[in-house]
Order: C-alpha cells, then structure tokens, then sequence
C-alpha cells in the first residue's frame, strides 16, 4: 500500500523519550567499581501491536513516506531452522532529494519490522560495508550464525541503506550530504522517526532502546554511543571499523606490500599463499597454543603470544623457491611490515598493528587481505572520504590502490573544503571515543566483541581503545562497558574459532536487571549446526565446542582437568 502525503508535523518524541529513560533506582556494587552506584533502569513492558496495514496512512512524520505496511506471517522469515514470530513490515523513505553536487536522487531508504506481540524494546540495526541496502531488519545478535535474532525475541526492528542506493557503489562519496547520512546523520533522523512509528503502532513508545551491529556496523553502534547517549540504552558493538578510513588505507598500504611479493604479477594472493598463511598459522599454535594452559587449537592469550612469537625466528626462511614450507627474507620483511602496521613515508603509524593469531589461514582470511584494497578500500578513501574526491568518471579502483600515494590518502581523509566541510575522520568516527561519561551516567551500558583474526579491523585496535575508556574511568569501565576477544574468529565471524554467542540477551539482562555479564557462552559451528556451518572449525574438534569469552583483560585459562571440548573446563583469569 503506497502513500505520497505529504507528512505533517509531530510533536517531537526525543523528550518523551528521554522522560521513559530516567532511572527509577540505584543499582549498588555494580562491577566492583569504588564510583558511585550507576542508575538502573527499568525493564521495557510488552504491548501488543494495534493494527498494521493501516500504519502506511496512519504514520506521520516529517521529511517521511511510508510506502508500504504488510503482515508477515510467522515463519515466513526462518532464523536457525525455526519460525520468526508473525509482525508488520512498515517500509519508506525519509528526506528525499536531488543533489545540488551530482544531480542524482537521494533518500534514506528503511524498513522496520514490529512483532505483533511486543516486548517493548526497539533494535536499530546497524549495517555492514558501505551500507546502501536496506537489509532485513531481523537484528543479530551476534557477528556469525545465530541461533536467534532480535525480531524473533520479541524487538521492533529497524534497518536503513544509511542515505543512498548500493547500485551507486562508492560514487554516493560525490554527494556531501550522503556522505554525512552514511557516517552518523541518517541515524539521527531515523531514530524520532522509528520512536514515533512505535508510539502509533502500539500506543506507546519503546521503553527500552538499543543499537547493534558488527564491522561498519559496529562503527555505526559506536558513533551512536557518543553522539546519541541520550537516545539508547544498550549497545552491542561487534568488530568495530570504528577508525574505518585509516584501516582503509592501512589495507591498501598492505596491498601494495603484497603485490611487491606476488609470484604472479597482479594476483596479491600470491604474496602470501594459503600454504605459507597455514604455516604462519602453525608456527604460531607452536608458541602460542599452550599459553593458556590447553593446547586446543585457540589462542586465547593474546597478549603473551606476541611476546612469544617472533615471525623471523619461528618461521623458516626459504633458502631456495618457495613451496610453501618456508617464508622468503622478502616475505617476512614485508609480512612483518603489514602485522607491525604500515606507515606513511615519514614513518607515521597509518592505523594499529594486527595481532599474529591461528585464524590467518581461515577461509574468509584471504578476501580481506587480497581482494579488498583493490575493490572496497580503493572507493571508499577515492570516492566516500576523500577531500576532494577522485574524479568518479574515470576512477579505477585497483590502480588506485596499487599507484596511489598513501601520505595524500592519509591527508585527503582528514582535509575539508567548501563543499565538504567535515572530513572523513570527523563524520566516520565516533567523537571523544574514550569519553563515553553521556552514556554511563544514564544507567546505558555496551558490550563490545572482536575477533583476534580479523584481518581488516584489527582487534589491537579495539583493545588500545577499551583501554583508554578504563583510563578514563580510574582504570575500570566493567560497570558499564565490557570487552570481549574472541580468539581465532575472522572479520565477524569464521575462522577456527568459537563465533556462536547471544550477547543482545545478556545485555538486556545489564540494561534491565543489573545483571553485569562476567562471561559469554560460545559455541563452535561444526557439522549439523542449526546457525550455518563454519567451514574453518578443525576436524579435530568436537562439532559444538563450547568456550567462555572472558571480559578483557580476563583470559580463558584450563582448570588443568575436564574436556577441553567443554567451556566448564576454562575460567576467566
């Protein structure tokens, strides 16, 4: 059902909003902080929907149409095998325009999905890459294979193409404004909008809201954090590109390393082979794997594997042709280089250093590393953050990449102009990223995961940034915000790793209960597994392998006795 009414004026929902976010008690001893107790705050209250074909004609908002408003019947959307609940599919469009830069159409495309039986919480889902689709708006809970979704808990959901369409590609980057919507302003309009939907849907608004998503989602989830404390309550941060134009480039300085060490010319893979990964990826379980105190196939040490592994030293150097049982000198200067951190001409660290970990032989591994400076990070710093942009006429992405200079990307990612007067860095990242104090006073909280093996985002990164949130906070951020590594997973998920995990409901259990989440249950997908089968999960372990993620600086360590298939076997120390 189309409408093309023009909207009418609403009363603004933000000070409802925030009136439904004030504390009604104190939670005391949270977190074993010496601070004063944070507020607790109330736990959302369920409603029913009241009607969803007519929410097409009866939502109004500013700058908003709604398109359409169907039923959905239960089980026509699936998650693991089993029936999503029966909701309302609400789609439409806020703030179209024609750009006065390019001429080309823009809007900030959504849909929300509302369960017909609520439980009063709202989801908005952050999107992965450069956004420009409107995914389905189901809400993980995790970063790979869940076994349930914030839809099918009972959650209204919201998911957006952040401002433009995807067939656009990069080229979006010409338009300012799109540029801002993608990095942190389509948010701010979406979310009164959504909050408002909700209050004519159900007769009241969200009593609880909260924002998650993983990679460029994370990001998002991050920058929502700090620029919209006061508009969310809980926030589920998975492997955050949240410095995601430094790891760009950074990613592209890579790319440059590994076609100087490719066998065939123009084919980066073959710079560093799946051989020669799997043999890194040994040498590094030879040092690393027993760490912590069960040579399983995990790493969860990370820190002292660092100290532990030296890639010159624990790998052998090729005296003849390489055949993938030894490194070459050139290989090991170069890998080194890119693990360490690329820098600039004049030395400058461009972005942070990536951890050696078992997962740089995964299967999603190579994508990242090979694939993605010549065709995703080549458009994104050309063409979405640059100043000024490449020429999007002639842009070619791989020799870009591979001719480019990387001090200019590096300057042009922090410059302004009359037409673009904020920079990559300002409307990407989140503000004062270690200054999270909006949020925590309000009784908010964050639950944070990265995978040790992710190759785009590295989870360093994250750490140095939790560690500055504790820096901040006397040294312990646990009564509010908690971060967990998750060893050997890829970029979300995959790897030899343990990437099945539900932190949405223990989050909801922080927000709502005060009840602070010591531990993560997660499981290995392995044959059969109802979420997807990870493809990387050795032969050699148990199909449902079961792990503690640990809050950092915790470590998963054995107890010395029981399976170490089972995650009761380890404790977080």
């Amino acid at each position: 059902m189309n409408d093309k009414r023009k909207a009418r004026t609403r009363t603004n929902p933000l000070a409802l909003t925030a009136l439904s976010a004030l504390p009604i008690a104190l939670l005391a001893g949270c977190g074993g902080s010496s601070e004063p107790a944070l507020p607790q705050l109330a736990a959302a209250t369920p409603a029913t929907l009241q009607t969803c074909g007519e929410l097409a004609n009866r939502i109004n908002f500013p700058n908003t149409t709604i398109t359409a408003a169907n039923a959905v019947a239960a089980g026509t959307l699936t998650v693991a095998g089993k029936p999503v609940r029966a909701h309302c599919q609400v789609t439409g469009k806020m703030f179209q325009r024609v750009s006065l830069v390019d001429g080309k159409n823009y809007a900030i495309g959504f849909e929300m999905r509302l369960p017909n039986d609520w439980n009063g919480r709202f989801f908005y889902q952050g999107n992965g890459g450069i956004d420009g689709s409107v995914v389905t708006a189901t809400g993980a809970v995790n970063g790979g294979g869940g076994l349930n979704n914030a839809l099918n808990m009972g959650f209204a959901v919201i998911s957006s193409d952040a401002g433009h369409e995807g067939s656009m590609g990069p080229n979006f980057g010409i338009d300012p404004q799109a540029r801002l919507d993608y990095g942190y302003q389509a948010v701010a309009k979406l979310t009164p909008m959504a909050k408002s939907a909700l209050q004519t849907a159900y007769g009241k608004g969200p009593d609880r809201s909260y924002f998650g998503g993983c990679s460029n989602g994370g990001r998002h989830t991050m920058v929502a954090a700090s620029r919209f404390a006061d508009q969310y309550d809980g926030y589920l941060v998975g492997n955050p590109g949240f410095n995601l134009p430094k790891a760009a480039i950074a990613s592209i300085a890579s790319g440059k390393i590994y076609a100087s060490l490719a066998s065939t010319p123009g084919d980066l893979s073959t710079g560093f082979t799946t051989a020669e990964r799997a043999l890194v990826s040994n040498a590094v379980l030879a040092k690393c794997d027993a760490l912590d105190g069960s040579t399983d196939g995990l790493v969860q040490d990370t820190g002292a594997c660092q100290a532990a592994f030296n890639l010159d030293r624990d790998v052998p150097t090729c005296t003849g042709g390489r055949d993938g049982t030894c490194l070459s000198a050139e290989q090991k200067t170069g890998i080194a280089n890119i693990f360490s951190g690329p820098t600039t001409s004049t030395g400058s660290k461009i972005y942070t250093s990536f951890p050696y970990d078992a997962g740089l032989a995964g299967g999603g591994y190579g994508f990242w590393e090979f694939t993605a400076p010549l065709v995703l990070d080549s458009g994104g710093v050309g063409l979405i953050w640059s100043v000024p942009p490449e020429d999007a006429a002639t842009f070619n992405g791989p020799a870009f990449a591979l001719t480019g200079n990387v001090d200019t990307m590096v300057a042009r990612v922090n410059a302004t102009s009359a037409v673009y007067t904020e920079s990559a860095m300002s409307f990407m990242t989140p503000p004062n990223p270690s200054n999270l104090s909006a949020m925590k006073n309000r009784g908010a909280k964050m639950m944070v995961y990265h995978g040790t093996s992710d190759p785009i985002f590295s989870s360093d990164d994250t750490t140095a940034w939790y560690d500055s949130v504790r820096a901040a906070n006397n040294g312990d951020a646990s009564n509010f915000a908690r971060f967990y590594r998750v060893p050997g997973m890829n970029h979300c998920s995959g790897g030899p790793a343990t990437d099945q995990f539900d932190m949405l409901t223990p989050l909801v259990n922080w927000v709502e209960k005060g009840e602070a989440p010591d531990t993560v249950l997660a499981s290995a997908r392995g044959a059969g597994n109802a979420g997807g089968v990870n493809a990387d999960v050795p032969a050699s372990w148990s199909a449902n392998r079961t792990r503690p993620l640990c809050p950092y600086p915790k470590v998963a360590r054995y107890n010395g006795t029981g399976d170490v298939e089972s995650a009761s076997s380890f404790s977080c120390k």
